[in-house]
């Protein structure tokens, strides 16, 4: 068993074009994708109909997608408001058929924040002056209670880190594809910047000794898209996408 997961495109089509041809160059048939697919200043149009056409990929929602359909256009926000503008009746009906989680190969567990909601972030706990910071074991194990599979996926903290639980089981996130940092502004406010502007995904492959995983950061045409972010008015986009980070 072999297969990619990718997770946080926010819109990048660019980026999502550039591990798409990546993971077909791995010789990997199999995505997993899990969510947040057009939230941002970027070109969600353009995202939604390459995701649409790709057969071999089981995708779930994240807590931007739910916003574009739970949410008035009016009360979308800087990041859903301009997505939900370029989506289509197909599009939206896309999102609206995803689901919120998944099991893949009855062994693989997909969520996008923690087992329970889109929301929250499973291995990262944010930290106002460095970004992020790894959660304690303690509270990791905490939400993987009552999901006994070997492997359990998550995004929405946009950080590329693998956890190995006490029992042996692993939770992983892919890392974003399309938004190597942001701003949270709301009642605890934050920057996380991932420090580099490539495109990021992982593959994971069960063996005969136990699961391999390689986390991957594809290079693209990041500056094209930093200056789209930046006629759309979303310096930090625009900085985060420069460089991988808030400035």
């Amino acid at each position: 068993m072999r297969f990619a997961v990718i997770s946080d495109i926010h819109g990048n089509y660019l980026a999502l074009e550039a591990v798409l041809d990546d993971i077909s160059r791995q010789g990997i048939d199999q995505i997993l994708n899990l969510g947040d697919h057009f939230g941002g200043p970027l070109e969600a149009g353009k995202t939604a109909d390459i995701l649409i056409e790709q057969k071999a990929m089981l995708s779930i929602a994240g807590n931007h997608d739910r916003f574009l359909l739970e949410l008035p256009p009016a009360e979308l926000g800087a990041w859903d408001g301009p997505a939900f503008a370029q989506l289509s009746q197909t599009h939206l009906q896309w999102i609206a058929d995803l689901p919120g989680t998944a099991v893949f190969e009855e062994d693989v567990f997909l969520c996008h924040g923690i087992p329970t909601t889109d929301n929250s972030h499973w291995l990262d706990v944010p930290n106002e002056k460095v970004g992020m910071n790894l959660r304690p074991l303690a509270d990791i194990e905490c939400d993987a209670l009552g999901f006994d599979f070997s492997v359990m996926l998550c995004g929405h903290s946009h950080v590329s880190r693998l956890v190995r639980l006490s029992d042996g089981r692993h939770v992983l996130n892919p890392g974003s594809v399309g938004c190597p940092g942001f701003k949270d502004t709301r009642a605890d406010p934050y920057v996380m910047h991932t420090g580099n502007p490539c495109a990021a995904y992982a593959i994971i492959e069960k063996r005969k000794h136990g699961w391999d995983f390689t986390f991957r950061h594809v290079p693209y045409d990041h500056m094209k898209m930093a200056k789209l972010a930046l006629s759309r008015g979303m310096p930090d986009w625009a900085s985060a996408l420069n460089g991988g980070w808030i400035s």
